[in-house]
C-alpha cells in the first residue's frame, strides 16, 4: 500500500463507518417489505457517488437489483455481489439499542444489517472511493451487483442472472465475503451448502376445542410432531429414505484445508452460548461435520396456545418450517420428492407440505486460478496463510443461478467485518469498527494490484 493511500485512509479514517451507519439507518426488510424502495434508491445513489455507471435490473415481482460498472486499466473484470435486505429485527424488546438506530458501544456499532450484509457493502465502497481519490482510475474493472432478496433465499435470482447473464460476465466473482479468524490469518470460503426450505401444514380438527375433548377427537399437534419424529432419528441421522444417495464425499484437499483451519472451537462456544457441540465433535471431526453434513432443522414450530398463563385447547391446526441444508451433489427438488414419498409411506399423506425456498450446493474448486490469485493476494495483506473452508455451514441461493447462467468462478474473500460472535439475523447484531477499517485496507489492497492478468 503506498504512503500516500496509506495516509489517506488515516484521515478519512470514520469514513466507513460513517457509510455504514447511513446504510443501516435505513431500514431493508423484504420479508415485510419495509423501506426497500428507499434502500434501492441509496444504493444506487452510493455507487454513483463512487464513480459507478449504474442501472436497475428488473425482473417481475422483485425489488430491484443495483449494478454498477467502474472501468478500470484492465478489461480483468471482477464481479462483487452483496444485498442490500436485511432480516426483520423481531424481537425488538431483546435489542439493547433500537434495531435500525446504529449505536456504538465498546468499540462494536449495533444496528440491523450491519454484520450481514451492509458492512461489506461500506467496507468496499470506502475502498473504493479512496482509490480512486489517491490512484484515479483502479487497475481492475468492477462490477457489482446488490439485490435485495437475500433474506428471503433470492428467488428470483436465476431469472435475474439469465436475463443479464451477458451484463454479469466476469473473470471472477467475489460473493459476499468472510473475514480473518482468531489467529489473525484470511478466511477465504469455497462454496456453500444448498437449501430445501419447507412448511408442513396439518389439520386435526375445524376449529379449537375444549381440551376435555382430546380423548374423542384427532389432535394436529400430536399429529405433526409424530410426523416430524419419523423425519430425524435421536442420534442426527435423518430417515428420509435415499436422503443420502447423491452425497459426495469430501476430497482429500477439502479435508486437507479443514485440516489445516485454525481452532475458534472456544469463540464459537461463545459465540454460541454453549458448552460443546453435538456428539462432543472437536477438532478436524467438529468442522468435518459443519461443512460436509446434509441437515433436517426445525425451524419453527407452532401449535394451540403460546401466550402467559393456561388455556385448556385441543388446537385444530399446527405448523412447522424446516430447513434442509444439503451437500455435494444433492438436489432440492429430489429431496423434495423424497419427503413426500417418505411422508405419504407413513401414513401422513394429510400433511401438506409449501415450499419456500431451493438452492443447489455451488463449491468453487481450490486449484481454480482466480482462487489461487485471491489466495496470493491473501497471502501478501496478512504474511500468513489464508484459512480455508470448502463449503460454509451456511446458503448463498443466488450461487447456483451464477453458476448456471453466468458460469463465474468465485468464492468469500477476507473483505468482510463479521466474527463468530456478529449476531448476524440475531438481536443486537454488531460489527467491531476495527474489523471494518481492516477490511477497508484488504479491500484497498486487492482492488490495487496491477496485474490480474497474469
Amino acid at each position: 500500500m503506498t504512503d500516500q493511500l496509506t495516509s489517506y485512509l488515516e484521515s478519512h479514517a470514520h469514513d466507513a463507518q460513517a457509510l455504514l451507519e447511513q446504510i443501516c439507518r435505513q431500514p431493508s426488510v423484504v420479508a415485510q417489505n419495509m423501506g426497500m424502495a428507499e434502500m434501492a434508491d441509496m444504493v444506487e445513489g452510493l455507487l454513483s457517488e463512487s464513480g459507478f455507471q449504474t442501472r436497475r435490473l428488473h425482473v417481475e415481482g422483485a425489488p430491484p437489483a443495483i449494478f454498477g460498472e467502474l472501468p478500470g486499466r484492465s478489461d480483468y473484470t471482477i464481479l462483487l455481489y452483496n444485498h442490500y435486505d436485511v432480516q426483520p429485527a423481531e424481537p425488538y424488546d431483546l435489542w439493547l439499542s433500537p434495531p435500525f438506530e446504529p449505536t456504538v458501544r465498546d468499540g462494536k456499532l449495533y444496528a440491523r444489517g450491519s454484520s450481514d450484509n451492509k458492512g461489506e457493502i461500506a467496507a468496499r465502497l470506502a475502498a473504493i472511493r479512496a482509490l480512486r481519490a489517491v490512484h484515479g482510475e483502479l487497475p481492475v474493472t468492477l462490477h457489482w451487483i446488490i439485490e435485495g432478496e437475500e433474506e428471503i433465499g433470492s428467488p428470483h435470482f436465476a431469472a435475474l442472472a439469465e436475463k443479464y447473464s451477458a451484463l454479469l460476465k466476469a473473470d471472477g466473482c467475489l460473493w459476499e465475503g468472510s473475514s480473518f479468524d482468531a489467529a489473525d490469518r484470511p478466511e477465504m470460503t469455497m462454496g456453500t451448502r444448498g437449501l430445501l426450505y419447507v412448511q408442513l401444514d396439518v389439520e386435526g380438527t375445524g376449529i379449537d376445542t375444549h381440551s376435555g375433548a382430546a380423548s374423542i377427537l384427532p389432535s394436529a399437534a400430536w399429529r405433526m410432531v409424530q410426523a416430524l419424529a419419523t423425519l430425524r432419528a435421536p442420534e442426527g441421522q435423518i430417515l428420509i429414505p435415499g436422503f443420502y444417495d447423491a452425497v459426495l464425499p469430501p476430497s482429500e484437499e477439502q479435508l486437507a484445508a479443514i485440516a489445516g483451519q485454525s481452532n475458534e472451537e472456544a469463540e464459537m462456544r461463545e459465540a454460541y452460548h454453549v458448552d460443546r457441540f453435538v456428539d462432543n465433535l472437536t477438532g478436524a471431526a467438529l468442522l468435518e461435520r459443519y461443512s460436509f453434513a446434509p441437515t433436517c432443522n426445525i425451524a419453527g414450530l407452532l401449535s394451540g396456545y403460546t401466550g402467559e398463563g393456561s388455556k385448556t385447547v385441543l388446537p385444530a391446526r399446527a405448523m412447522a418450517k424446516i430447513d434442509f441444508r444439503l451437500v455435494p451433489n444433492q438436489h432440492p427438488d429430489d429431496i423434495l420428492a423424497k419427503l413426500h414419498a417418505h411422508l405419504d409411506a407413513q401414513g401422513y399423506s394429510d400433511i401438506r407440505i409449501t415450499a419456500f425456498g431451493k438452492a443447489e450446493p455451488v463449491v468453487t474448486p481450490m486449484h481454480d486460478p482466480f482462487v489461487r490469485r485471491i489466495a496470493d493476494i491473501a497471502r501478501d495483506f496478512s504474511g500468513k496463510e489464508p484459512s480455508v473452508t470448502p463449503i460454509a455451514g451456511g446458503t448463498l441461493p443466488l450461487l447456483g443461478s451464477l453458476r448456471r447462467f453466468v458460469g463465474v468462478p468465485g468464492l468469500c474473500a477476507p473483505g468482510n467485518a463479521t466474527y463468530w460472535g456478529s449476531g448476524a439475523h440475531a438481536p443486537n447484531e454488531h460489527i467491531r469498527l476495527s474489523d471494518l477499517e481492516r477490511a477497508v485496507r484488504f479491500n484497498c489492497h486487492m482492488f490495487m494490484v496491477p496485474d490480474w492478468n497474469r
